[in-house]
């Protein structure tokens, strides 16, 4: 009998440190972690394999959390992958690491985002406290004030230490968890009676769906089983959600393709903090301006807005320190509780008082730039500019500025007070006339979805996370640097493309400094929806090279040093300057590096190259049509492909 050739594997050893706050199960003891798990509320279990990179790296990210949430959360690691451990003989895992969350008895939870420390931890506060306690009326505005879809359970705990659907509201809100690991839909909890009227809630153990764009919705107790899957199933059929995160997992995957087939997307790339404790700016201005764009409806509002406030206007005129023939017409749109609707009365933030969002909004108006000069008599204008700070829907700021012809009275009354600073506010009935009060619908984007064949889906995704995409559609820089410098910010780190995988076109946002983000992104969905579109599609090629690689970018029939490359590499850039050149006749090979036949042909273009070398009139090219886009007119359907660019054309 032949002896055993094969060394048995050495026997597995400690995969995290002693230091982290970390159970390392290396020997695989499944049996271990039921007990860890039974004695400790909210448990993290990291499935590992020794030898596997990704969970070395996602190691370090395991081990960041666990030191800051080592007191509220049971943090585990499991080996695998060692053959005589449990785990490997009950498991079939097909990739590593995995991470299961067990929020008491409930779970596992497996985590499907980012192995980034922020990202987990931001995911292990979520399961920690899944759902957000709403003590007031106004905490509950807050709530509901967010883009991201909103649910609101009513139970009220006087009658016994905890109402019977409550735990099943709980599940429901972690079953979610399991569906989307950012929280998107974040659930809410309302224990008081007053707190719920002001959404219409009067039962007991009620459901509430908030829907900005369409009516809210109840869960209907009596046409489905009050359980936590049929609620989260339910939240999930009838949410509206106006932006959509992509996060494509880095490895083979058709997520992308998959959204981009269901029409143009405008893709955002921005700086992405998961637990920063205030709203991302620039995500509000982005999710504003796709709220404005689903709106297609400006009289349908929802019944918060009809339960919650009483609309009305208050104006305000302000002179401008810079001119003294320049007025901003300033309007807050206030929404008050219907019950102190009989009581309207205007408070309008005076310069001490919430100076900072005046003053935001007097910037606007003032960089708002009028096409010609318009009376203070005149009763209708259109050139205002409405400019909505949020998209809350209980407060909202609009600004209107026009140029007013100085007279002869104003002028000297000018000279004589000049120091005056505060205008008195306009009564209601001596305010700017409707027809000149800026309205929603005036900025071309209100509604604009249902006004064009070419509507848009609205993506957001991670600049840090999905950096070599963000430099495929045109971004320059590197990924930890902002990306202004392609996109005109000023400093904000955003980028933005329209992406129409129908037309195999994409268009890259360009900023002007003097302009806001807002302003851009308007322009920018306008311009790409019109009929007749004037955005030109965005050309991506390879980065210039440097030199002493031997050969060279662009032609230059006066230049002798360095010596005449036998084949000139062309790319984006340099592609026209090149083939249509008059003075020379131009052989171009279409090749990619992918494919085989052109491999093939290499020795034979290379070939022909030597035996025309000596001919000065003739240029023999190449261009990698995978890395390079080309205009249209100058594609070609098959690689390899060789075409003749003649002299005198």
């Amino acid at each position: 009998r032949a002896k055993n050739v094969v060394a048995a594997s050495r026997p597995p050893v400690r995969f995290f440190s002693a230091e982290a706050p970390v159970v390392d199960l290396y020997l695989g003891q499944l049996d271990q972690v039921e007990r860890l798990r039974s004695m400790a509320e909210v448990s993290l279990i990291f499935f590992y394999a020794p030898w596997c990179a990704h969970s070395m790296t996602a190691r370090q990210e395991v081990q960041q959390v666990a030191k800051k949430l080592a007191k509220q959360v049971q943090f585990v690691a499991v080996n695998c992958w060692w053959s005589q451990g449990k785990c490997r003989r009950q498991n079939r895992f097909y990739q590593y690491p995995i991470i299961h969350l067990f929020y008491s008895r409930f779970g596992p939870i497996e985590y499907k985002g980012p192995f980034v420390a922020q990202y987990v931890e931001s995911f292990v506060l979520r399961v920690i406290t899944p759902l957000t306690y709403l003590p007031s009326r106004a905490k509950l505005k807050e709530f509901l004030s967010y883009h991201e879809p909103r649910v609101v359970g009513f139970f009220q705990f006087n009658s016994s230490p905890q109402p019977p659907g409550y735990i099943t509201y709980l599940s429901s809100a972690l079953h979610a968890l399991k569906r989307d690991f950012r929280g998107v839909v974040r659930f809410g909890v309302v224990t008081n009676k007053q707190v719920a009227e002001a959404i219409s809630l009067k039962e007991d153990e009620t459901v509430y769906l908030y829907r900005r764009l369409n009516s809210s919705l109840i869960f209907p107790r009596r046409e489905r089983n009050f359980t936590s899957e049929a609620i989260c199933s339910w939240v999930f059929e009838h949410h509206e959600t106006v932006i959509h995160w992509l996060q494509p997992p880095g490895t083979k995957s058709r997520l992308l393709e998959y959204e981009l087939t269901k029409g143009p997307a405008l893709l955002l790339f921005l700086p992405y903090n998961p637990l920063g404790s205030k709203p991302n700016p620039i995500l509000q201005q982005f999710a504003d301006i796709a709220v404005r764009y689903h709106s297609c409806d400006n009289n349908n509002h929802s019944s918060l807005d009809k339960i919650f406030t009483s609309h009305s206007l208050c104006c305000q005129s302000v002179p401008l320190p810079e001119s003294s023939s320049s007025v901003c017409e300033v309007c807050l749109s206030l929404s008050r509780s219907s019950l102190t609707s009989s009581s309207v009365r205007c408070s309008f933030p005076s310069t001490t008082q919430g100076g900072d969002v005046l003053h935001s909004y007097l910037r606007h108006c003032c960089l708002h730039q009028l096409p010609a000069p318009v009376s203070i008599k005149t009763t209708t204008s259109v050139d205002c500019s409405n400019f909505l700070n949020s998209y809350s829907p209980f407060s909202q700021y609009s600004a209107c500025c026009r140029k007013v012809e100085p007279q002869l009275n104003n002028e000297s009354q000018a000279k004589e007070e000049p120091d005056m600073q505060r205008v008195p506010l306009l009564p209601p009935s001596l305010s700017i006339p409707p027809s000149s009060v800026p309205q929603q619908g005036g900025d071309g984007i209100t509604g604009l979805r249902c006004q064009t064949n070419r509507t848009l889906r609205f993506y957001v995704l991670d600049v840090a996370l999905n950096w070599p995409l963000a430099v495929r559609l045109g971004a320059t820089g590197n990924g930890s640097a902002s990306l202004h410098q392609e996109a005109g910010a000023r400093g904000d780190g955003s980028f933005a493309a329209i992406v129409n995988l129908k037309d195999e076109v994409h268009y890259v946002l360009h900023r002007s400094p003097a302009t806001t983000l807002t302003e851009s992104l308007e322009a920018f969905i306008r311009n790409f929806s019109a009929p007749y579109s004037l955005l030109q599609r965005h050309l991506v090629g390879e980065e210039e090279r440097k030199g002493g690689e031997g050969e060279t970018r662009h032609p230059d029939k006066h230049q002798h040093s360095p010596p005449r490359p036998l084949i000139t590499e062309l790319t984006t850039s340099s592609f026209l300057p090149c083939v249509m050149d008059l003075q020379k006749d131009v052989l171009l090979f279409y090749y990619t590096q992918w494919c085989g036949f052109c491999s093939v042909l290499n020795h034979i273009i290379i070939q022909l190259a030597r035996l025309l070398q000596g001919n000065s009139t003739i240029t023999v090219a190449r261009v990698n049509v995978a890395r390079n886009d080309l205009p249209w007119e100058f594609m070609v359907d098959h690689v390899p492909s060789i075409l003749l660019f003649p002299k005198y054309r």
